[in-house]
């Protein structure tokens, strides 16, 4: 099994990775296959299903299919010019994509938020249709959005129950030389080859790319999570989406900084530098930001927050250290993603941050020297102790509780990652069955504690 560090970690834009990503990606998709086919429409149409339609105004899909149908993508598209790009759409009625020139799209009555019945294969549906002289019916096509900013048709989401034979064949043709679909494969592998997990998952990258790429590859997608930390420690005041939410990673930092060296520094400060680190990546997120989907924008601060510590705070620390840590917990995303989910829609919070959480102590572990049986139980303890985390936003925002949820999962992470460390991989649940227990016990849970806003904190709040 082969998921890239790169398809794991995506330079992007806040606030949701499936509901503004994902969506974004599949309507400049629709563009393409439209010009593709060489259809000329004059009118475009977007149904959005489930999680997107009960929380998508609040994670901005709305505009991301926009930007999307004018032909922008996440990795390319400006922050700043968003607004812009979705004002001149609301004035015109229309996109104006490149490859087809003006369309019409009039957001108000081609874009619907289905409160009905989600689409029978996943949570995050939408169906984009595109319509000729008489208003006859040229193109539709069925999207999902997986989770992390993943993209699916209807018919690849089909092909995916094949996914075994399939994918290990693909692999061998593709010179994968460490496919690993299961934990227990990456550690009997491991053992045979005598590589850590970090060895065989660059091993793996270098068939797609030489050593020096893979290195700056690695080190940009550091630089840009370092990025969003350092922009959201400068901001402060509101975050949109009118339920006042205020910034707090500003005023956290200046504090600390306050209180380093003196009497006022308690032992526990530490565990406040990686709140501080999360809380700022995901604050800047919800303000539609430049983020890195780790594995989800909901998620993203955690393994910032994590390298952030081991680049500040851990003796021996190196920029091999960060790629190592980097590759080792994409390697534990893609076994999460391969066997489970990292969709909140899908399978709750748990896929979300208790993901992040397994990757990050993973990767600490690995990066401090841990064995592969101490990263492997690493994994487990931090996802473990995320099993059953419902996603529940409250307004459809990721803000209450996502900002603060991250901070608690970067620390959850480091304690995993040392309790690992002080043990000698030896222990009773492993990192599969726990990934098994997150599935099942994400298909037990009932659909209003998976970002649909309608239970839990979402609904248990004060209204004003």
């Amino acid at each position: 099994m082969f998921l890239s560090v790169f398809d794991i970690f995506k330079i992007g834009i806040g606030p949701s990775s499936s509901h503004t990503m994902g969506p974004m990606t599949a309507a400049a998709d629709f563009i393409d296959a439209l010009a593709a086919a060489g259809l000329e429409p004059l009118r475009i149409t977007c149904r959005l299903h489930g999680s997107l339609a009960y929380t998508g105004e609040g994670h901005h899909t709305d505009l991301a299919v926009m930007a999307g149908l004018s032909g922008t993508r996440p990795e390319s598209i400006d922050p700043d010019h968003m607004a812009a790009l979705v004002a001149t759409t609301r004035r015109s009625k229309s996109v104006h994509p490149e490859q087809l020139g003006t369309v019409h799209f009039d957001p108000d009555t081609d874009l619907v938020f289905d409160l009905g019945p989600p689409l029978p294969d996943h949570a995050n549906g939408l169906v984009l249709a595109a319509y000729g002289p008489g208003d006859d019916l040229l193109y539709e096509q069925v999207y999902y959005s997986i989770g992390g900013g993943f993209v699916v048709t209807d018919d690849e989401l089909a092909e995916l129950a094949f996914r075994p034979a399939v994918i290990e064949a693909a692999h061998e043709e593709l010179g994968h030389p460490f496919p690993f679909a299961t934990a227990t494969q990456m550690l009997a592998m491991g053992d045979e080859s005598g590589l850590s997990i970090a060895e065989m998952k660059r091993r793996n990258e270098l068939t797609q790319r030489s050593a020096d790429e893979l290195d700056t590859d690695l080190d940009a997608i550091w630089a840009a999570m370092n990025a969003c930390i350092e922009r959201g420690m400068r901001q402060s005041g509101l975050l949109p989406g009118g339920i006042g939410v205020a910034r707090r990673a500003h005023a956290m930092h200046e504090r600390l900084l306050a209180q380093r060296d003196t009497p006022a520094e308690q032992p526990h400060t530490v565990t406040d530098w990686l709140s501080v680190w999360a809380m700022a990546v995901n604050e800047e997120n919800a303000a539609g930001g430049r983020v890195v989907t780790a594995p989800t924008n909901g998620a993203a601060g955690v393994i910032p927050a994590v390298v952030r510590y081991y680049r500040d705070r851990c003796t021996g620390s190196s920029p091999d250290g960060i790629r190592s840590i980097l590759l080792v917990a994409a390697a534990i995303g893609g076994l999460i993603k391969h066997n489970a989910s990292i969709s909140g829609a899908e399978v709750g919070c748990q896929g979300e941050v208790g993901s992040a959480a397994s990757m990050a102590a993973a990767g600490l572990c690995a990066a401090l020297g841990g064995t592969n049986a101490q990263i492997e139980n690493a994994a487990e303890i931090a996802l473990e102790h995320h099993l059953g985390l419902s996603c529940d936003p409250v307004g459809g925002l990721v803000q209450v509780p996502c900002i603060e949820r991250n901070g608690m999962g970067a620390v959850k992470a480091v304690s995993a990652a040392s309790l690992a460390l002080h043990g000698d991989g030896t222990h009773l649940i492993s990192l599969d069955r726990c990934v098994e227990t997150m599935r099942q016990t994400g298909l037990d849970m009932h659909v209003k504690y998976k970002e649909t806003s309608t239970g839990g904190l979402a609904v248990n709040h004060p209204q004003c």
